[in-house]
């Protein structure tokens, strides 16, 4: 069997590892603190679950081996600056920001961005990590720990937002699942549901958008692109070179999922335009015990990740899928009384999506 080696031992790395049985594909997720080193055979494939990583004995034999998938994206995606850059370079809408250097002022960043300016780490910083409010009217300053280390965004007033999740082969073909709509709190995903008729117009500027990235990169695999919607216009937020927790209803939704999409596309087989099965909604299980009743609702999957509870982990995710909505919505109703009650508000939003 080829052997797909995953940087990363998460539970997307897990998911991926799932994915893989159905393509006769062997997985290892390995973790980057790994002290024995892993014999990379012919045809072997590295990829990974995160666009960072340490530097670590393993982390520095796979990223640096000739079978490592992508090698000249992560840097230019996993640091906002370059990130940053590149859209610009490819004309892709995103925030108007500022590199924050050594020496820089709130009163210039406010002059350039307007009075609500948003700093974000240039790497790390995930689930509404690394980010830093500056507000004209109480006059703050750049911290010193954050000066030559962020960038600046400019506040956008976004109605929603969304995402896409695309693959690429290494012919240069690629394909797209229809575009997510998404719900944040506090930074961190609560819940998704697609597809949507009412965001389906959006659906061709946001394949030009990711098509393009994904082809000036030569980039092979799945790909998210979170963005703001602005009337009918997207703005890129964030990109994900990896499987994304927004696109974790393909796995009920989809004939292939992103996780089997991207095993495809780098390990090149076939990648296909997916075939929706319905309307889905996902549901992140953040903090929470797992509660076995959920797993009697019909139309509902629960994807467990065996992790330690802690508060404001991702620990799970629910997965509901169902030709008709109101299936969906009464597989919703029926997990509402099992969930904590600050789920309330999430899981209105979604009855609400799919009315």
């Amino acid at each position: 069997m080829q052997t797909v080696w995953i940087l990363g031992a998460g539970q997307l790395g897990a998911m991926l590892q799932q994915a893989a049985y159905p393509l006769a594909l062997r997985v290892v997720p390995l973790d980057p603190d790994l002290t024995e080193l892993p014999t990379i055979q012919p045809g072997d494939i590295i990829t990974v679950e995160r666009e960072q990583w340490p530097s670590t004995p393993l982390t520095d034999f796979l990223s640096s081996h000739s079978s490592f998938v992508n090698a000249d994206v992560f840097w230019r995606i996993a640091d906002r600056f370059h990130q940053k850059s590149l859209l610009d370079s490819l004309g892709v809408a995103t925030a108007p920001w500022r590199n924050v250097a050594d020496d820089t002022r709130a009163e210039a960043l406010h002059q350039d961005l307007g009075s609500d300016v948003l700093l974000k780490r240039r790497t790390g910083g995930y689930d509404g990590k690394g980010q830093y409010w500056l507000y004209s009217d109480q006059g703050d300053e750049v911290p010193g720990d954050w000066q030559g280390a962020a960038i600046a965004e400019q506040k956008i007033p976004f109605m929603e937002e969304v995402s896409l999740v695309g693959a690429r082969d290494r012919n240069g073909k690629t394909v797209y699942y229809p575009l997510t709509l998404n719900l944040h709190s506090d930074g961190i995903l609560m819940a998704s549901v697609a597809p949507l008729e009412r965001v389906q117009h959006l659906q061709e500027q946001a394949e030009g958008m990711l098509g393009k990235i994904m082809d000036a990169m030569n980039y092979v695999g799945v790909m998210a692109m979170e963005c703001f919607r602005v009337d009918d216009t997207l703005i890129v937020n964030e990109l994900a070179p990896r499987v994304h927790n927004s696109g974790h209803w393909t796995q009920a939704g989809a004939c292939v999922s992103q996780f089997e999409m991207h095993l495809r596309a780098v390990t090149g087989l076939p990648i296909k335009s997916p075939e929706v099965r319905g309307n889905s909604a996902m549901i992140n299980v953040i903090g929470v015990e797992r509660d076995h009743r959920w797993l009697e609702i019909p139309a509902l999957q629960c994807y467990w990740y065996g992790k330690d509870v802690r508060p404001g982990r991702k620990l799970g995710h629910i997965n509901i899928n169902h030709p008709q909505r109101s299936a969906i919505r009464g597989a919703i109703d029926e997990v509402r009384p099992l969930l904590p009650e600050h789920y309330g508000d999430a899981l209105d939003w979604l009855e609400l999506q799919l009315r």
